[in-house]
């Protein structure tokens, strides 16, 4: 089996594959810990689901996040004596990258756009609601060519009730009509419909700029799932497709490594 760890801002997603099935998933939260607070982690979210560490034959780090990368690939060394394969700026992912420093693209948004032009061709766009809302862009020859990054929901209801001091913190969810008539409820309408708003227009603007009107758009992450059952112009939604990426670039690499 293969784990496949998509490291991001706010958590740590854990998938195991048994080939091209995605068996289960786990979540931590992201923080600086000790190797062994790691590895002990996994190894129980493993075990939860029935796996050993010793049913796993390789694994595959997708990280935005440095500050924790020392110790969790000292974790995956010790528990699993293995040495993760990290996807990075040398990896060869199978995407052109068509930008102006092409460093500056982060791990999350690469397998994101593998696996949105793999799974479902190109031209894509492809919309990642996690801490930042990301949205790249990738041409049907297979070039990511642009992208956009926005403060992602709960950065943006984070900033609303910690900023404004009669605001208090809520769940954020969708209410059933715009037309609020409680503080509560006010929030959630302004975020979530905010949010579908600023999404349709910018997916609007980018299939006019880019010229790619027949662009299928794919959303992924967090509260995508809910902003895409309300938003006419995502076409569908792939809880898996961070997952998904990391596993084609995994299994990419062991290609090139047999060549």
């Amino acid at each position: 089996m293969l784990l496949a760890i998509d490291i991001g801002n706010t958590n740590f997603t854990f998938g195991v594959f048994d080939q091209e099935e995605l068996k289960f998933t786990f979540r931590q939260t992201t923080s600086v810990r000790t190797s062994n607070e790691f590895g002990e982690g996994i190894v129980e979210g493993l075990h939860r689901h029935g796996v050993d560490e010793g049913d796993i034959h390789d694994v595959i780090i997708s990280s935005v996040v440095p500050m924790v990368m020392y110790s969790f690939e000292s974790a995956i060394r010790k528990y699993f004596h293995k040495d993760p394969y990290v996807v990075g700026r040398e990896t060869k992912s199978g995407i052109k990258i068509a930008c102006a420093n092409p460093k500056q693209v982060g791990a999350d948004r690469i397998v994101d756009s593998v696996a949105g032009y793999t799974l479902y061709g190109g031209p894509i766009i492809v919309v990642d609601f996690g801490t930042a809302t990301t949205y790249d862009v990738v041409t049907e020859d297979g070039t990511f060519m642009a992208g956009v990054i926005c403060p992602g929901i709960k950065i943006s209801a984070k900033a609303l009730w910690s900023m404004a001091a009669q605001l208090p913190e809520i769940e954020i969810r969708m209410p059933d009509t715009i037309l609020a008539k409680d503080t509560v409820t006010s929030m959630q309408a302004g975020l979530m419909f905010g949010t579908i708003g600023q999404v349709e227009y910018i997916i609007r603007k980018i299939k006019e700029e880019a010229g790619l009107q027949d662009a299928k758009v794919v959303a992924t992450g967090g509260l995508g799932r809910t902003i895409s059952a309300n938003c006419k112009e995502i076409d569908c939604y792939d809880g898996s497709l961070t997952l998904q990426g990391i596993r084609l670039i995994y299994e990419r690499t062991k290609e090139q490594e047999k060549r």
